[in-house]
């Protein structure tokens, strides 16, 4: 989902001043007579309009208790909105409420929060949201549709991805005493609505106000001031750059609601902070955190073989998910010169030798991925037939050939020849690039070197580069690896300045507006955007639109289909893998219902801490 033209802030307050001395405006008959509690891009929402709590929440769970969290790194702002600095983890997902909240169980799936009911026409033009009449902030202000108008046009502002999500709605006009209707500059496009529901509602009085110390607010800005907001926490402290504490609010307006009742049951929830993994994780095994979320696979093989486990204090679950498999991958920079021919990005891809490392380095735990959209539907098989094959047709001669030839398969070395075989197959691909050997290293015909620079946050990358790197070398590649603090990677990743990174891209069941932002050519060179790949491709950029307009979910398949076939037969980047579990281990102090959200099952917002499991893993500790 992505983007939106800005709207300017006179026309948003001249609308509003327009809704208050002329009444509510009209709006299409079909627009005001089917008011949604929910949203679903994918079937049905599976509760209806009385529902009275998510079937994996326990409504009759105990508040209480406190839950501590690792995180890498550092952080610099509370401002989760603006590009500039380092966000404290928590604070949007924990301090903000939106529009409507998503089900952790049904793939693009939302029901009702700030928004009692959704509305929108036949032709899908706008969308209206009536708010809820009892929705305030934690400061007692009420939500208004002044609020829901600043929001939009503050979030654009300072945010280039808001800027490209939101890009089809033209303006936001007060529609009723509680209602605001959002009004697109294109009509058919189903995902709208929906992506307006995850709209984070910001008090407009907060950041038209002064701090403390008397400076106006900027949400473009960085700062460490508590923000205020309307969700089930508040910032509690900060310590910055090592902790950040949040308290649960308990008179949160929105605990009653269903899309609420038995979650957020922690009283606090502390963020703490180590520069990397290894301190980390030596602060769960003591006991000084709570709960872990254990990404390496080699980790969880190899180093939760101690007394806590085995005695059964720590529990430690793999725990199945329905998501889309994200593309991890080495991500190139196409705004360097040396990876601007696709035949030298196909020959990075044959040199990585994925069945070795996941033998040696992972237990041979993962899957590789193949698609951008792996583990469901909208993955692309075999050759384009139907209706993905017309939507494709259109592009033709703006696509490889083998789009249309060739079912797509990752390269495979289930041994030694047969790795040998794709490093002769990477050099004969780069030759006919234009790189020669000289002195051992490959050069174009100006003399410049075939060069890449990994460029890495987390150390733990760093013995799964050096074998793939060894490899680049023996085709002549000057390959390196270079380990830089979190706020230098994340200045450079806004900046693009690096040749290779590691990146995810994370996709829904319903794909749509968020394309434009990841592969769009609008959002190639804006800093800060998802596209840090550089992709300005017509070809892509046609199709994505293709899936934005889709009619129905043949189409969004289809559609989807088109644009990962042609994603991949770019070689835009080196796909590593993916596993369809999530794993976690953590303090047995805790409760949770028995049925979990599928589509995030290590979720914790619907756990609870047990006070008598608390009290005899303390008895057991001697604490």
């Amino acid at each position: 989902m992505t983007a939106m033209t800005w709207i300017s802030k006179s026309i948003a307050i001249s609308a509003a001043f327009m809704a208050l001395i002329s009444g509510p405006l009209s709006l299409d008959v079909s627009a005001q007579d089917a008011h949604h509690h929910a949203l679903s891009l994918v079937g049905e929402p599976k509760f209806g309009p009385d529902f009275k709590h998510f079937d994996w929440a326990n409504p009759d769970a105990p508040k209480g208790g406190t839950v501590r969290r690792a995180s890498l790194g550092s952080f610099d702002t509370l401002n989760p909105f603006s590009i500039k600095g380092e966000t404290a983890d928590g604070v949007a997902g924990l301090v903000y409420d939106t529009l409507m909240a998503t089900s952790l169980d049904e793939p693009s799936t939302e029901y009702g929060l700030v928004a009692e009911w959704v509305s929108y026409p036949e032709d899908y033009s706008s969308a209206t949201f009536k708010l809820r009449e009892g929705a305030r902030f934690h400061d007692g202000q009420p939500i208004t549709p002044e609020d829901v108008i600043f929001s939009l046009e503050a979030l654009k502002a300072a945010n280039p991805l808001f800027a490209l999500y939101y890009k089809n709605v033209t303006s936001a006009e007060k529609t009723g005493d509680h209602e605001v209707t959002f009004r697109f500059d294109m009509k058919g496009n189903r995902e709208l609505p929906q992506i307006l529901g995850q709209l984070y509602v910001l008090p407009k009085h907060f950041w038209e106000g002064k701090q403390a110390n008397g400076q106006p607010r900027d949400i473009t800005k960085s700062t460490l001031e508590a923000p205020l907001g309307s969700g089930p926490y508040r910032i509690k402290s900060v310590d910055a750059g090592r902790q950040v504490a949040f308290e649960r609010v308990d008179d949160y307006w929105a605990k009653d609601l269903p899309v609420a009742r038995g979650l957020n049951n922690f009283n606090e929830i502390r963020y703490i902070y180590f520069r990397d993994r290894v301190p980390a994780f030596e602060a769960f095994k003591a006991g000084q955190i709570d709960l872990w979320t254990e990404s390496s696979a080699n980790a969880w093989a190899t180093q939760y073989n101690v007394d806590a486990v085995k005695n059964g204090q720590i529990k430690k679950e793999a725990l199945p998910h329905k998501r889309v498999a994200p593309m991890q991958a080495f991500a190139f920079n196409l705004r360097r010169a040396q990876f601007q021919d696709p035949r030298v990005r196909q020959a990075f891809n044959l040199a990585f030798n994925f069945e070795a490392m996941n033998k040696s380095l992972f237990y041979e735990m993962y899957v590789r991925v193949s698609s951008y959209f792996d583990n469901s539907e909208l993955k692309a098989t075999g050759l384009p037939t139907g209706r993905e094959l017309e939507i494709l047709e259109k592009v033709r001669d703006k696509v490889p050939p083998e789009v249309f030839t060739q079912e797509w398969k990752m390269p495979s070395s289930p041994d030694a020849t047969a790795h040998r075989n794709h490093l002769r197959a990477a050099s004969k691909l780069l030759k006919e690039a234009g790189w020669q050997t000289n002195g051992g290293v490959l050069t174009n015909a100006k003399g410049d070197k075939l060069s890449v620079e990994f460029l890495i946050v987390s150390p733990d990358f760093e013995r799964v580069l050096l074998p793939y790197i060894d490899d680049l070398k023996k085709l002549g590649i000057d390959a390196r690896v270079r380990l830089v603090d979190s706020t230098q990677y994340t200045r450079r990743l806004e900046e693009f300045d690096f040749d290779v990174v590691v990146a995810s891209f994370p996709q829904s069941h319903s794909p749509g507006n968020e394309q434009r932002e990841y592969w769009g050519s609008a959002a190639a060179d804006k800093n800060g955007s998802r596209n840090i790949i550089g992709i300005k491709n017509p070809a892509l950029d046609e199709l994505i639109e293709d899936l934005v307009q889709a009619k129905d979910r043949e189409e969004v398949v289809a559609a989807t289909r088109a644009i990962d076939r042609v994603l991949l037969w770019n070689y835009y980047v080196v796909p590593q893998w993916h596993y369809p579990f999530d794993r976690v281990a953590f303090w047995d102090i805790f409760g949770r219902p028995e049925v979990l959200p599928s589509q995030f099952p290590a979720a914790t917002t619907n756990w609870w801490v047990d006070a008598d499991k608390a009290k005899a893993l303390a008895s057991q500790r001697g604490m």
